[in-house]
């Protein structure tokens, strides 16, 4: 009778420079993914911790446009970058190595490439914490972050919708099988408040809760539809620097608390 061949083991290489790696993915696109990571990093900020923000969404980088940054990343050796700061926080992307409306018509292997680029070969220094927003999906670059970055969890954004769910659920059971730590579940435009005073549940009710229950995760908590969200992505001020009072930042600041306190 023959054995079963042993699990492959992948060796881990940490990302220089930073404490602790936290991945936000969302497996499904449109979800408000990237909107949640750049609020989350400087929530944590708010918590005094010293952040970086790596956009490891290879195809469609939101980063540079979320915190009004488009700069080339300087290189004193011609190997190794330098990440840009914007508000005090160390930020690398792809989006700026290329220009805004150049398409990323890459293979496996190249994306590969660029994230180890971005992880191995970026003068990361004295961070507290990375914030990786990852692409939609479950393929290269999850991959590669699960087998060969030290990564301390993940956070995983979504919609109450059934439809994302399905693939939330393909993404957790990635993560698991990687052994990645999911830190939490966070349910994006979950509701709507109208003139009237009333939560509108536009994409459904309950569904990112349930999902996390149901798979023994942790639900970080819920992120309403709101335009002073909407308004500060587009200006490139996340809301949770630019007004750490808000009601909504004060969400985002309850859901920063908990992954803060699940690693340190």
């Amino acid at each position: 009778m023959s054995q079963k061949p042993p699990p492959k083991h992948f060796v881990k290489t940490p990302i220089n420079g930073t404490k602790s790696v936290v991945l936000v993915s969302s497996a499904k696109g449109g979800v408000g993914k990237s909107t949640v990571a750049v609020n989350i990093a400087f929530a944590l900020q708010n918590l005094g911790l010293k952040i970086g923000i790596l956009d490891a969404d290879v195809y469609g980088p939101s980063i540079p446009k979320l915190i009004n940054l488009n700069e080339k990343p300087k290189s004193e050796d011609g190997k190794a970058m330098i990440p840009l700061e914007k508000y005090n926080a160390q930020c690398m992307s792809m989006g700026f190595l290329v220009d805004e409306q150049t398409p990323m018509i890459w293979r496996g292997p190249m994306v590969i490439s660029a994230i180890k680029t971005m992880t191995q070969n970026v003068l990361w220094k004295d961070r507290d914490i990375i914030i990786v927003d990852m692409p939609p999906g479950t393929g290269d670059t999850q991959l590669t972050f699960a087998q060969q970055v030290k990564v301390d969890g993940a956070v995983i954004v979504s919609t109450p919708q059934d439809l994302a769910l399905l693939d939330v659920k393909r993404g957790i059971q990635m993560f698991d099988k990687t052994g990645v730590k999911i830190l939490g579940l966070i349910d994006n435009m979950s509701y709507f408040k109208g003139d009237d005073g009333k939560d509108y549940k536009i994409f459904g009710e309950s569904g990112v809760e349930k999902t996390a229950k149901e798979f023994t995760k942790d639900f970080l908590g819920s992120i309403p539809i709101h335009q002073d969200l909407r308004s500060s992505a587009d200006k490139g001020e996340p809301l949770t620097l630019s007004n750490p009072d808000h009601e909504v930042s004060k969400l985002f600041m309850s859901m920063a608390e908990k992954i803060k306190q699940s690693f340190h």
